[in-house]
């Protein structure tokens, strides 16, 4: 018989919570200095433009004849609604940045909510900018 043997293998992960959860963030990698990147995206933001992109597949469809109609049937205020469907106009570019976590600028789904350019190359001018 052998002796048996062990390897021990570390990984530099630390465990950040957030409200409701804990989420592990690993090190970039290629970086020497070990920074951080999260590893998921602003849950409040992607659920938001989740909903506002059903809300309007639910009005192309035919299935509620206008915004009021549908903010009955789904029990939501109607100016919030509204709001929600305002995203739906928001530039591929900026939709993919934030389901990926990596629209930086922009700090939550309030500031989200607020009016913005209808121009596409507008959209992300914003959100560049310092």
């Amino acid at each position: 018989m052998t002796a048996a043997t062990s390897i021990t293998v570390r990984v530099p992960l630390k465990i950040r919570r957030r409200p409701g959860r804990k989420t592990v963030v690993t090190p970039a990698a290629g970086e020497a200095g070990g920074g951080n990147i999260p590893t998921r995206a602003d849950p409040a933001l992607v659920k938001a433009l989740a909903r506002a992109f059903r809300y309007q597949k639910l009005l192309d469809e035919g299935r509620y004849g206008s915004i009021t109609e549908m903010a009955e049937a789904e029990r939501i205020e109607r100016g919030y609604l509204g709001s929600l469907l305002r995203l739906t106009l928001l530039a591929p570019a900026l939709v993919e940045e934030v389901m990926t976590g990596r629209a930086g600028s922009i700090r939550g789904l309030p500031e989200l909510l607020q009016s913005f350019p209808e121009v596409w190359e507008h959209q992300q001018e914003l959100v560049t900018a310092p």
